[in-house]
């Protein structure tokens, strides 16, 4: 980013905080606009990202592109997704400590698109190995499956994320990718049942429809049309032109085989949701529902495994209790097609949450048992969104957007906090709006919405929508940031509905309605049987889980290290380079960035390290060009003293220096640009000064050759060029400027280029009179990583490493397969706990006693086998049981145990013994 501040007039700056009026917002969202132009999506507010949507695609995404970014500076590139996945990589590496990246914004920003960009980017970059490429793949592959079924088509988005989603992705001591765990939160499940206009329903049900082959739709007893159900034509919207359902329904299938799920199963439940859609009803004399599509109960029977009449019955009569006593009413007619849309929803969302399970199985870490791995968090979660109608998803949705942006901002002021306490400069509060109170009245126990609609969803009697609104009016009334119709004065009484109550967020005002809120649990038991497994039957509702899920998150969110992306939408459209200024003001709004930016300009616009301010800008002092021999941070004052910085422009602090105006910096950044143009016109004069030394050289080394006792400084480089010549020759007056030259160029070159890691076997090639320095050097460089290194060893993985090492003096160069048994890991054992399994079933409880002379099974305190060691020679072994043989070596008083099957090594174990 440094080297691109010259061109800061034509593409505004790169980092908001460089903005000289960074409390005015049309100033931030012009500098968006100027660099948005020019095809510059991404701009940096301090340490966070801020990206908009192009709507085309751009060549920045490329593998060479990749690779300028890797293990770079932050700040020595232009902003970038890349540079921000790569920090937090090289912060997991070097600080051992977990990393997560927060990605906000609202539908159709791309955060979707920036979470594949991130793991694509790890896909490339990281260290690569055989079960490191599966765990890749399946990460990668995960992606489209959980797009299918979890996102959807609406008015703002093609493809649209209908669940928040946090994964973890855990690297190896090597930094290479090993495993993977996802958290999904409240996924969008009316969708199945209702799309507004425009809008589709999961893309798992066209790519279904559309690509299923002939004989999967027949076993299903699906229709190719999408018009045939109810479920997918509530929008009129069941094809679009920009979605291929069917090129999309071959990646989802092969993910799935990757992924190694029961698809069949999986796509059975699918259609079955299909087929509940055009379940109709019709009214008999009294009145009561009847189901009038036999077919399709037949269907559903055979699809969910149960009983055709349990099913009918189930969707027409609900059950009551009373006094202990359990009760069949029937249904009329809408409490039935209630009842099988809330049957739908139910399936569909137990269904994704068991999806995710399969998902993380698939991804979990093989060798959990030792604690070597660091994690590192992506978090794609719904953005804050305000819509005509606003139903209870949305109220969830907008509260824990609340949640963030309590976190976001005091994270960010701690940071920054942070950073200046350990610089040593003195902190200055910044005033910015703390939107506990609206977390509060969302959260808080006994008082807050949620507790309230807790209450009256378990309260006996009838809970209705009606008296949950009464009760938040009686328990909320006088809290500044709530009103319903009722508390209404009469002006704003006439947009409120009586069935509607008004929050006002940090990001604005939000209408909700409470219909639907107050939901009865019923149905659950025609659930199939793995579905029931996931969720008891809480006694809490929606809600309230959300709210515990949500609380879990914010715990896994502190405990890490974050990193930001905060994506925008530049218009409802999505057209390419169309700039909507008030949708944008909207957003900036809500993802809080002008708040942002206030904490990040408390006190100074910019800081830099040091080495980086003294490299790019000692030019500009003759005392600190061409290099400065002292302390950095002693250069630097030298060369702001030179520059003229009044004292109110800039503070030092123990490792940075800190500016406090923009201005400043760019007055710098003016003077370097002269004095690049200025050294420029002088490039020609110099080129002509190299042809002039390159022949005053040639005489040089003619007349040293010639005149071997000629005074050593006739010319200044004559010095250089004698000590060439003699420079096989031992130290000598002659060659000892070159010999320390040559020392000297060698050191600082290996000072740049010192290995990462005891891996890392590259060594700059020394000078021949350097060659015992070098490899004096060499050996402590690789003692010191390896002190290092062993530093940071947990006793678990030291055991590994110790019983690797024994078991290599036994088997290298002697067993075919033993470089394909290193990477394997030893476990303690690999039988259960209840010991071995006899041939019918029992399960037996056996010891195995090592002595000095003989090894011994037991069973129940009795000796079933013995083997004496004398007995054990060459290739001989003894039976053990009627399968397996054990062969045992002792060595230095541990006992290697090898139980072997056909002569196969399938246990191998390194155990410490007190020899009795």
């Amino acid at each position: 980013m440094e080297s691109a501040l010259t061109a800061r007039d034509r593409v505004g700056v790169q980092d908001f905080v460089l903005l000289e009026n960074f409390t005015s917002e049309a100033a931030f969202i012009e500098n968006l606009r100027k660099r948005f132009k020019e095809n510059l999506i991404y701009t940096y507010i301090g340490s966070v990202l801020v990206s908009v949507n192009p709507y085309k695609e751009l060549e920045i995404y490329s593998k060479q592109n990749m690779e300028r970014y890797r293990g770079v500076s932050f700040y020595e590139v232009s902003p970038h997704l890349y540079a921000i996945a790569d920090n937090s990589y090289r912060s997991l590496r070097t600080e051992r400590k977990d990393q997560c990246i927060l990605i906000s914004g609202e539908s159709g920003a791309g955060k979707t698109e920036a979470t594949k960009k991130i793991l694509q980017y790890y896909a490339v970059t990281c260290p690569a190995s055989q079960q490191v490429e599966t765990v890749k793949d399946r990460l990668l592959q995960s992606n489209p499956v959980l797009e299918a079924f979890g996102n959807a088509k609406t008015l703002r988005n093609d493809n649209s994320s209908r669940f928040g989603k946090y994964m973890d992705v855990q690297f190896d001591y090597r930094g290479a990718p090993v495993g993977g765990h996802i958290l999904n939160y409240l996924l969008e499940k009316s969708r199945v049942v209702h799309q507004n206009h425009g809008e589709r329903n999961f893309h798992i049900f066209y790519q279904l429809l559309e690509g299923g082959e002939e004989d999967l739709l027949r076993r299903l007893g699906l229709e190719k049309s999408p018009q045939q159900y109810h479920y997918l034509v509530k929008g009129h919207c069941a094809r679009v032109s920009s979605i291929n359902d069917k090129n999309d329904w071959k990646v989802v299938r092969r993910a799935l085989s990757i992924i190694t799920f029961r698809v069949n199963d999986l796509l059975s439940i699918v259609a079955s949701v299909l087929h509940l859609g055009n379940v109709q009803f019709a009214a008999d004399e009294q009145g009561n529902a009847q189901v009038t599509t036999e077919n399709q109960i037949k269907y559903l029977a055979r699809l969910l495994a149960v009983e055709g009449s349990v099913l009918r019955d189930a969707l027409i009569h609900k059950k009551i209790i009373a006094k202990g006593e359990e009760l069949i009413s029937p249904l009329n007619l809408e409490q039935a097609a209630y009842a099988r849309d809330a049957l739908a929803k139910a399936i569909y969302g137990r269904t994704f949450s068991w999806l995710v399970n399969k998902v993380n199985k698939s991804l979990a870490y093989k060798f959990p048992g030792w604690r070597s791995t660091t994690v590192l968090g992506l978090l794609d979660i719904y953005g804050f969104e305000v819509f005509q109608h606003n139903s209870f998803e949305q109220f969830c949705i907008n509260y824990c957007n609340e949640k963030l942006q309590q976190l976001f901002i005091e994270l960010t002021l701690k940071s920054e906090q942070e950073e200046y306490e350990s610089e040593g400069i003195a902190w200055e509060p910044v005033q910015y709006f703390n939107n506990k109170i609206i977390c509060d009245l969302v959260e808080e126990k006994f008082k807050g919405i949620i507790s309230i609609l807790d209450e009256e969803c378990l309260r006996p009697g009838d809970a209705t929508d009606t008296t949950f609104l009464e009760k938040l009016e009686e328990t909320v009334k006088n809290h500044p940031h709530f009103l319903t119709h009722k508390l209404a004065d009469q002006k704003t009484r006439k947009s409120l509905g009586r069935e509607e109550f008004r929050l006002l967020h940090y990001a604005g005002e939000v209408t909700y309605s409470v219909a639907g809120k107050c939901v009865p649990r019923s149905l659950l038991h025609l659930l199939p049987f793995e579905l029931k497994q996931l969720h008891y039957i809480a006694k809490t509702n929606l809600a309230t889980q959300f709210k515990n899920s949500l609380s879990k998150l914010m715990e896994i969110l502190m405990s890490k290290e974050p990193s930001y992306i905060r994506c925008i939408k530049p218009n409802d459209a999505k057209q390419a380079d169309r700039f909507d200024e008030v949708l944008i003001r909207h957003q900036v709004k809500y993802l809080g960035l002008m708040e942002n930016l206030r904490v990040r300009r408390a006190g100074f616009a910019y800081r830099r390290k040091y080495e980086v301010f003294l490299q790019r800008y000692k030019s500009l002092c003759p005392e600190t060009w061409p290099t400065w021999d002292g302390r950095p941070h002693d250069g630097v004052a030298v060369l702001v003293k030179h520059l003229g910085y009044k004292q109110e422009e800039y503070k030092m602090g123990r490792t940075k220096i800190f500016i406090r105006f923009p201005k400043t910096l760019f007055a710098t950044e003016d003077a370097l640009e002269v004095r690049k143009q200025s050294l420029g016109e002088s490039q020609a004069a110099a080129a002509s000064w190299a042809v002039c030394l390159v022949m005053v050289l040639k005489i040089a080394t003619w007349r040293v050759a010639l005149i071997p006792t000629a005074p050593v400084f006739i010319f200044p480089f004559l010095r250089f060029i004698k000590g060439f010549i003699y420079r096989n020759h031992p130290r000598c007056p002659e060659n000892e400027y070159f010999l320390d030259y040559i020392r000297f160029s060698f050191l600082m070159n290996l000072k740049r280029n010192l290995p990462k890691n005891v891996l890392d076997k590259s060594w700059p090639t020394p000078p021949p009179s350097l060659s015992e320095a070098s490899q004096l050097l060499r050996q402590l460089c690789m003692q010191n990583m390896v002190w290092t290194y062993c530093k940071r060893i947990s006793p678990e993985w030291k055991q590994q490493l110790e019983q690797k090492v024994i078991a290599s003096e036994i088997f290298k160069g002697k067993k075919d397969n033993y470089p394909q048994s290193v990477p394997r890991l030893f476990i303690n054992t690999r039988l259960g706990e209840q010991g071995l399994s006899r041939l019918d079933g029992r399960q037996l409880s056996r010891q195995l006693l090592l002595t000095q002379n003989a090894v011994i099974i037991a069973e129940d305190s009795k000796i079933k086998q013995r083997i004496d060691y004398a007995n054990l020679t060459g290739e001989q072994s003894q039976t053990w049981g009627s399968a397996h043989c054990i062969v045992t070596s002792v060595i230095k008083n541990k006992q290697l145990v090898f139980v072997l099957d056909k002569n196969e090594i399938i246990t191998e174990s390194v155990c410490q013994f007190k020899i009795s």
